[in-house]
């Protein structure tokens, strides 16, 4: 079986598809706001090239492209190791990701590239540190409709700084995640008590860097000076988003940290994975 759909039981399992798709995999079951998309398992990327696995990309991307009424979707192409997003490692920005690609070439060449990844001295030092097997390391590839983020948000269910699970901590900036994850950029934060959704604290940073589309990929680019002082999230958006970390705590049983963005208004969910570092 060399592709499995997000939502089909068969990917739930971590071991085929790697934590961050198995989680993506079992929310899309609940809610519509997962981005559709397809997974290679780590049982096919382990005894075959991505090249020989690209009649099967061909067919599920144009099974994609039809169900969004696209012939040239652009897809982000992400990898999902086995222990990824797990209780003990996030691996967060350790694989890599490839956003805004288009045709089945490029994205088997992505799809490679992530493979590949998985096996890269970053990783492999991560690995070490936290005290995981340095053997083959299996990694699921997941490639799904790419979501042209006007805002991205980092939320937690519980407060990293405090350790308060009685708060949501919510960092949000323009454009794409990657300043947002990636540090370059001081973003915008709201905390949230749990208990009623009133807003605790709010500070709208001078967000200067933001990442944006560009053919075949992204690129870092100055925030114009207008937005640099605008809040990034208004008020029923923060409401919004704070509910989404509470509902996706209550399902998964732990505190969340959760990547999420909003494209034309509507909410995705980008990731949802345990937090690693709470007191």
């Amino acid at each position: 079986m060399n592709v499995l759909w997000l939502g089909d039981p068969q990917s739930f399992d971590v071991a085929w598809v790697g934590g961050k798709a198995a989680t993506l995999s079992r929310l899309a079951t609940l809610h519509q706001h997962v981005p559709d998309g397809f997974c290679l398992p780590a049982t096919a990327l382990d005894v075959a090239n991505p090249l020989e696995l690209r009649d099967d990309v061909a067919h599920a991307l144009a099974a994609l492209m039809a169900c969004h009424g696209h012939s040239d979707l652009a897809v982000a192409v992400r990898s999902s190791a086995v222990e990824e997003d797990s209780p003990g490692a996030s691996f967060a920005g350790q694989h890599e990701t490839y956003l805004n690609v288009t045709g089945v070439e490029d994205i088997v060449q992505a799809i490679a590239l992530c493979r590949d990844s998985a096996g890269s001295e970053r990783v492999l030092e991560y690995r070490r540190q936290h005290g995981l097997s340095l053997e083959r390391v299996h990694l699921a590839v997941l490639v799904q409709q790419l979501v042209r983020s006007d805002v991205t948000a980092v939320v937690f269910s519980a407060n990293p700084v405090s350790g308060s699970r009685e708060e949501v901590v919510i960092n949000a900036s323009w454009g794409l995640g990657e300043c947002l994850v990636g540090g370059t950029v001081a973003p915008d934060t709201f905390v949230v008590r749990k208990a009623d959704l009133a807003i605790l604290h709010r500070a709208i940073a001078d967000k200067r860097r933001m990442t944006v589309l560009v053919p075949g990929g992204v690129r870092e680019v100055d925030v114009p000076r207008f937005l640099r002082n605008e809040a990034s999230l208004n008020y029923a958006q923060v409401m919004e988003v704070a509910h989404f970390a509470v509902l996706f705590e209550a399902i998964m049983g732990y505190p969340v940290d959760i990547e999420c963005a909003y494209a034309s208004g509507r909410l995705y969910l980008l990731q949802c994975r345990p937090i690693t570092a709470l007191e």
